[in-house]
């Protein structure tokens, strides 16, 4: 009975073990508290919990993009979000990663676009991009993605930072530098309305600058993470036509060891629960089967490969 009791425990510590090996305990990498990243990853890691058997994801804040990067490289996150042009220079070790190549991570789909905003004072006179010669602009803070697509906007017109006067401001500096007159115009890389921009625009006459046509075909043919897209009309107060813009997107990358298994289901469940993650978070709406796959420079995980093929899109 005695040898009945210990061989009936040791089964019992058993399944418990397997059960608890069972869990899929994943750390998703966002972004600051008070941003979209943070808030976004919150509900889609609770949608996967509530719907994968066995997972639990922890969303984590971070310090964005570059970093979180480098933390699924290290191994010390799973998932994250990321911007595509980010993603891109990890992955081939340009610009902000000149001579850092990361490669432990791959995508699994975009999410929503990230509007490359260029915003001018209407008494700058600005109406172009090749307007912005001799003056002040700002490009966003020093090393950030948003410096890189200003670089590359500006090149895309013949024209380098040396042809301004560049500042390198955060947003909320970039747009009161615009209402108080110490700026022309600036650069912002985010969704759309932009709060500081929107708060601009009720004091301040402002513009948004288009990219232009010839441009547009040369960036997204040049850099493969850029879209073509419109900034709506009446996104700010007083811009009452649409612009013709480009964006990067917010991106979901992984790291490469996670199982096929794993993120096929994970990128199934956003879909198959879209109405749910949109009654939870706004962004959910954007989610888009037909442009998951689209500006992603890199490869993609098996997983993910997998429930594309599934549906007939066709990736790398």
């Amino acid at each position: 009975m005695k040898k009945l009791i210990i061989i009936s425990a040791s089964l019992f510590l058993i399944v418990i073990g397997c059960s608890k090996s069972a869990n899929k305990n994943y750390v998703f990498a966002t972004g600051g508290t008070s941003g979209t990243y943070y808030s976004f990853g919150g509900v889609i890691a609770n949608l996967w919990n509530n719907n994968i058997e066995g997972m639990n994801v922890t969303a984590q804040s971070t310090g964005a993009s570059a970093e979180n990067l480098r933390l699924i490289n290290r191994g010390e996150a799973d998932l994250a979000f990321v911007q595509n042009d980010v993603m891109d220079y990890a992955y081939n070790g340009t610009d902000m990663f000149e001579g850092e190549i990361l490669s432990n991570f791959s995508a699994i789909l975009t999410l929503y676009p990230e509007f490359v905003q260029i915003a001018a004072t209407k008494s700058s006179g600005i109406r172009s991009i090749a307007d912005f010669k001799g003056k002040r602009v700002s490009v966003g803070d020093a090393g950030s993605g948003v410096e890189f697509n200003a670089k590359q906007i500006l090149e895309a017109y013949g024209l380098t930072f040396d042809d301004i006067r560049k500042s390198s401001l955060s947003f909320k500096e970039s747009s009161d530098g615009l209402q108080n007159g110490t700026l022309d115009a600036c650069f912002i890389v985010a969704g759309v309305p932009n709060a500081a921009l929107q708060e601009l625009s009720l004091s301040t006459d402002i513009v948004l600058v288009p990219v232009g046509n010839t441009q547009i075909r040369e960036l997204t043919s040049q850099y493969k993470y850029y879209t073509e897209v419109d900034i709506p009309a009446g996104t700010y107060n007083g811009v009452n036509t649409d612009t013709k813009a480009v964006a990067v997107k917010a991106t979901i990358a992984v790291n490469n060891n996670i199982p096929e298994e794993e993120v096929y289901n994970m990128i199934k469940t956003l879909f198959d629960k879209q109405s749910d993650l949109s009654l939870a978070h706004a962004k959910g709406n954007e989610l888009d089967i037909k442009d998951a796959p689209r500006g992603v420079s890199i490869p993609f995980h098996p997983g993910a490969v997998k429930y594309y093929e599934e549906l007939g899109y066709h990736v790398q």
